[in-house]
């Protein structure tokens, strides 16, 4: 197959899991970071490095926003919302964080492929997004790409249309939002 073929196939891929978003969920999640003091994101591998991205997005809106682990992280409170994508739920490190973040009283969203894992099962609310598992040996296939890619994608993307909703609930345009991007690069 050409790369374009590769490339089309997984718009396509991409295009079934728009269809598939749940409109109710990304709502709650969008209103429930309005109502949050600070909001955190934490994922791991390639999902925490979408989670960043959302979160850079949200500084840019004048939101409180912080990947966890950096070293300007602030501390989690109890009016505070921690935002978790993983595609299993059952990343070891990310249920223990979970489980700190409830005991301390604040809101857990999980962003997941199955809402019924142990991080959808500990959070607050789920948005349950489109993918296939990593590994993808059994007899059905959902996607070509190789381990978490879709998801992946499929998340990168959801944020990105989830800031285009706060845009819209707060009046922001990106001409606005600039005015907070970094300037001394």
């Amino acid at each position: 197959m050409q790369t374009a073929e590769f490339f089309r196939t997984i718009l396509n891929e991409l295009n079934a899991a728009a269809d598939a978003l749940n409109e109710q969920e990304s709502a709650e999640l969008v209103d429930k970071i309005l109502a949050s003091n600070k909001i955190f994101v934490a994922g791991a591998g390639r999902s925490g490095l979408m989670a960043k991205s959302f979160v850079m997005r949200m500084m840019h809106m004048g939101l409180d926003a912080y990947a966890v682990g950096e070293t300007t992280t602030p501390q989690f409170e109890e009016n505070d919302l921690i935002i978790i994508p993983s595609g299993s739920g059952e990343t070891k490190s990310l249920v223990s964080m979970a489980e700190k973040a409830h005991s301390i009283g604040g809101s857990i969203a999980c962003v997941t492929i199955s809402p019924e894992s142990t991080l959808g099962k500990i959070a607050d609310f789920t948005v349950k997004l489109p993918g296939a598992p990593k590994d993808q040996s059994g007899e059905r296939k959902e996607t070509i790409q190789p381990m978490g890619s879709l998801f992946e994608q499929t998340l990168l993307l959801f944020f990105d249309a989830v800031i285009l909703k706060f845009m819209e609930k707060k009046g922001l345009d990106s001409k606005t939002m600039y005015g907070k991007h970094a300037n001394l690069e």
